[in-house]
């Protein structure tokens, strides 16, 4: 195999660890270098049997679109298997509830040495999250934690907002991913969700019957379609997580209430948050609200808590009548996040073992805050700041949420 210079920026096919050869083969077919780079021979002879394929042309047919799965695969793409931890070049067998299908993914993108890494950036497991007190019993932010709260949370509403800038139709949820990556790294941070449980890509982009979790790929967004983009940043050792679901050109009028209901569900939530509020009284009030206009909550996810972990307690269920235990107190900060489907509530879990999608096939949308609970009332450490897009048309008005 060809030796590739040690400061390539390419990443190894099968793992995403950075590539340090080139197939032979390949480089007599002057293939693309992205379609051929490995990081070892051990990675190499453990690919060969799918990536032999592309020596003849002979890439499988694949559903959708069969030109842009054709092009990806020439790169090197491939469909994402076991929760980001394994590769396939043919689309898996499953009985896809709605028109959605998944695409080939790009190689993990690098993260340059100099950014500070959560502890699952190299080998996909977190380490310190799920042995940390802060599981089981909420913790009570100091003042020098809040402030870089504020901070990190900050960056992660203008890595969203440059994410909202980009969306339209032609656009692929990869070239999305590439947008956030690239704004996080700018701003000194790393996307939280790369490698978080082998999680193959730098932002979770939902579209339409998806209900979460969506990982990006080949596919390109249409007219009509709906995307929710989710952004988590790491920096100054803590976490920022937020999401919007955005429209692609000219949507139909059901998903334009779904949508906004979904915002209005996630208003009214953050309205009631204050020291001596229970948890579980956040479910009661979307609830209400989505069950007004015929809508239904996911219960499969809920809300968490935040700051130097990226998940712990307090959980926050977004359904009415749930048995979560505990009340908010100042100083705490967590995620409220609603899902909300047109029909029923159930997903269905898609063979790469992330993407979430509704049961029946119908639309789901999402919105999510990161929040503090001060001693009067909640600060919106994820508000929208007077630079963000102006892409719902009921904000018109000027909320800053």
């Amino acid at each position: 195999m060809e030796e590739l210079d040690k400061d390539s920026p390419l990443a190894c096919l099968r793992c995403s660890k950075p590539a340090h050869f080139r197939c032979p083969k390949c480089l007599d077919l002057k293939l693309p270098w992205a379609s051929a780079s490995f990081c070892s021979q051990d990675c190499f002879r453990a690919a060969w049997s799918t990536h032999k394929v592309i020596h003849a042309g002979g890439l499988p047919e694949k559903s959708g679109s069969d030109q842009q799965v054709v092009e990806a695969m020439k790169q090197g793409w491939q469909y994402c298997l076991r929760k980001g931890s394994a590769r396939a070049s043919e689309i898996p067998f499953f009985d896809w509830t709605g028109a959605l299908r998944p695409y080939p993914i790009s190689p993990r993108r690098l993260v340059p040495n100099h950014i500070r890494r959560p502890d699952w950036s190299l080998d996909g497991v977190p380490k310190e999250e799920p042995a940390s007190k802060w599981q089981n019993s909420v913790e009570i932010k100091s003042q020098e934690q809040i402030q870089r709260m504020r901070e990190t949370c900050k960056v992660a509403r203008e890595v969203l907002d440059a994410a909202a800038r980009a969306i339209k139709p032609g656009v692929t949820t990869d070239d999305i991913d590439r947008v956030v990556h690239d704004a996080t790294i700018a701003a000194g941070g790393y996307p939280s969700p790369l490698n978080y449980h082998f999680f193959p890509k730098s932002c979770c982009t939902s579209v339409n019957e998806v209900i979460c979790h969506g990982i990006p790929d080949a596919r390109r967004l249409e007219e009509g379609d709906i995307v929710n983009v989710d952004v988590s940043v790491y920096l100054n050792g803590c976490h920022g997580d937020l999401n919007e679901t955005f429209f692609v050109g000219q949507v139909d009028e059901a998903s334009v209430q779904l949508v906004k209901s979904t915002y209005e569900c996630l208003e009214k939530a953050i309205a009631i948050v204050k020291p001596g509020v229970r948890y579980r009284e956040v479910g009661d009030v979307i609830s209400r609200h989505a069950a007004m206009t015929g809508l239904s909550v996911v219960k499969s996810y809920c809300g968490h808590g935040i700051g130097e972990l990226f998940h712990c307690a307090p959980n926050i269920p977004h359904y009415g009548h749930n048995k979560a235990v505990g009340t908010m107190k100042a100083g705490q900060i967590f995620t409220i996040e609603p899902m909300i489907n047109r029909g029923i509530w159930r997903d269905r879990m898609w063979p790469d073992g992330w993407t979430a999608a509704t049961a029946d096939g119908k639309r789901s949308a999402q919105f999510e805050h990161t929040l503090l609970v001060t001693e009067n009332g909640v600060e919106v450490l994820t508000a929208r700041l007077p630079s963000s897009p102006s892409v719902f048309p009921w904000l018109l008005g000027g909320s800053t949420q």
